[in-house]
């Protein structure tokens, strides 16, 4: 029999690890994943932050745990791993949250595109991209062993060409790529044990794009006006509406999901601006 759709949707009794966990997003995700009931692993440099926000879930009667690691460090990742094995004796979920441009890779109206800041634009590559790779190696080893989903974070630059974000959108084609290509290795050597999905967000004000989209006063860039004009919404959106898609994903819900990029960008890619 089908199960009702609350525990559909249930994340109990599942440990869900959640990279880049101190960035606006990641604090949307851990309060929906709580919700969800799911067992957080709180990933990211910033301790204060990171502390923080496993307090509040368990604080709130959730589980919830916080460690300090960089996912560009493997051997972050690989102390990260055995804590939370020592701690929870399992890992059921990957949300790969970490991410991000890099002001340095920010091209700029006046400046000469054949004069690119390279080596910023392969950190913006290594931050999203390997970002994102580095933990899938590390922690979906513990996956694979129960089963479990995978979530990685895309953009609506990885489809469209968005001007001055080169580094970013670069990685996020990668993130798209990456998905379909390990979806289908995962599923080939697993069946359907592990599955990989990506959530596509359209704009969302973010401590990374605050300067991009809006002025010190709060009103909107020339840019930011740019992105409501082409958004069917006339917003950006709350980061509290990418929970619905990440639980989703996460959840049994979407056991026969695989290799897809789920957008929430009130219907930005869906426009031709006419």
């Amino acid at each position: 029999m089908m199960k009702e759709a609350e525990s559909l949707f249930s994340l109990k009794n599942k440990v869900v690890v959640v990279t880049g966990a101190t960035g606006i997003l990641g604090e949307a995700f851990i309060n929906g994943l709580n919700s969800a009931g799911a067992t957080i692993v709180v990933i990211g440099r910033n301790e204060e932050v990171a502390k923080q926000r496993a307090a509040e879930v368990t604080n709130a009667g959730g589980k919830a745990i916080y460690i300090i690691a960089d996912v560009l460090n493997e051997q972050d990742l690989l102390d990260a791993n055995a804590r939370i094995i020592t701690e929870f004796g399992r890992i059921d979920a990957l949300v790969n949250a970490a991410g991000g441009n890099v002001a340095e890779a920010v091209i700029q109206p006046g400046s000469d595109v054949f004069d690119l800041n390279v080596n910023a634009l392969k950190q913006a590559f290594d931050l999203n991209l390997f970002g994102t790779i580095m933990p899938t190696q590390i922690f979906g080893k513990e996956i694979a062993k129960n089963g479990g989903s995978i979530v990685n974070i895309s953009s609506v630059s990885a489809t469209q060409a968005l001007t001055r974000v080169l580094g970013y959108s670069l990685a996020k084609s990668a993130i798209e790529s990456y998905t379909k290509w390990m979806a289908v290795e995962l599923a080939n050597r697993y069946d359907d044990k592990i599955r990989m999905n990506a959530i596509v967000p359209g704009f969302f004000i973010t401590n990374q794009n605050r300067a991009l989209l809006t002025n010190e006063d709060g009103t909107l860039t020339a840019r930011g006006q740019s992105i409501i004009a082409k958004t069917p919404f006339k917003r950006f959106g709350e980061p509290a509406e990418l929970i619905g898609a990440l639980v989703y994903l996460l959840s049994d819900a979407s056991k026969f999901v695989n290799g897809e990029n789920i957008k929430v960008d009130g219907g930005f890619t869906a426009f031709s601006g006419v």
